[in-house]
């Protein structure tokens, strides 16, 4: 395929600098919406909180990766910050969705950010895309967020929920906490160590993205997460082994309430996410296991 124009929302992010990095090594032509005032060629301004899209931005492009909302595990959830997670997710797709089923000539396909946090805590049970909602807060504001979108799918645009796991990087998200932990051989076991993390290699994240966005056959919501989701417990004992620390420290489940808050019950929970969809549609992942995923966050 050759190159294309795609428009990118979040693209200050850790999933969105590495998209934008990838595809314009690739010699495709980025549209990056920022909520400031444009400063550089190819920045376009949107307003999320407000509804605001410059349509501009989005004549002409083959797709619209919208990657943009509040960091989960950025800060303690007080109601005003769970307030933002909401919003910045809800109302940023539904104004994107909404200036996309505005043009003459929409874009064909938007490819808009999502979570395995939709399933809630699943135990040890493995739950594909199938799968109903989980109860609780993240479950109801993923179900929002991607309720969201509905003009753009009732408009006829192919529209494809990335449910992305646990990112396993060295420069943000879950994992940019954990290696500075385990590299001073304080890393452990968290609460019981039984819950399952669905996790995904930062490059893999990226490479899922692109394929969803050339693979017509994809629309609604699909997994991005490894094929084989692991303990807490092997996960722990994965970093020892990659870092050569000791793992023997435990973080009791009643510290990391205290330290974390309601962010606490997601690290805690068991998500046991499998990506049908992804894997079905010919995807081959670059890291499958996580060891080479740590080894690759740390490259």
């Amino acid at each position: 395929m050759g190159a294309m124009r795609i428009a990118l929302t979040g693209s200050s992010g850790l999933i969105g600098k590495a998209l934008a990095r990838s595809l314009r090594a690739d010699g495709h032509d980025l549209v990056r919406f920022v909520r400031r005032e444009p400063t550089r060629a190819g920045e376009v301004r949107w307003d999320p909180a407000a509804g605001y899209v410059d349509p501009a931005g989005l004549r002409g492009c083959d797709a619209v990766v919208h990657l943009a909302g509040a960091g989960v595990g950025d800060h303690r959830w007080t109601d005003a910050y769970k307030r933002e997670i909401r919003d910045s997710r809800v109302l940023g797709t539904a104004a994107v969705a909404r200036a996309m089923a505005a043009l003459d000539t929409p874009p064909p396909v938007l490819v808009s950010g999502s979570a395995v946090g939709y399933y809630g805590d699943t135990g040890s049970r493995a739950v594909d895309e199938d799968a109903p909602a989980g109860t609780g807060f993240l479950p109801s504001v993923t179900v929002e967020w991607e309720a969201a979108a509905a003009p753009a799918r009732e408009a006829g645009i192919r529209t494809v929920f990335a449910r992305t796991g646990l990112v396993v990087a060295g420069a943000g998200g879950a994992w940019a906490k954990l290696f500075p932990i385990f590299k001073a051989g304080l890393g452990g076991r968290l609460g019981s160590g039984d819950q399952y993390w669905s996790y995904i290699s930062l490059e893999d994240e990226v490479a899922a993205l692109r394929h969803l966005i050339v693979t017509p056959s994809l629309s609604g919501p699909v997994n991005l997460t490894a094929p084989e989701p692991l303990t807490n417990r092997e996960v722990t004992a994965a970093m020892g082994r990659v870092l050569r620390r000791p793992t023997v420290f435990a973080v009791p489940a009643p510290v990391m309430r205290l330290a974390l808050g309601e962010f606490a019950e997601d690290v805690l929970g068991s998500q046991r996410v499998l990506p049908a969809r992804l894997s079905a549609s010919g995807f081959v992942f670059r890291h499958p296991g996580i060891e080479e995923s740590i080894r690759a966050a740390l490259a």
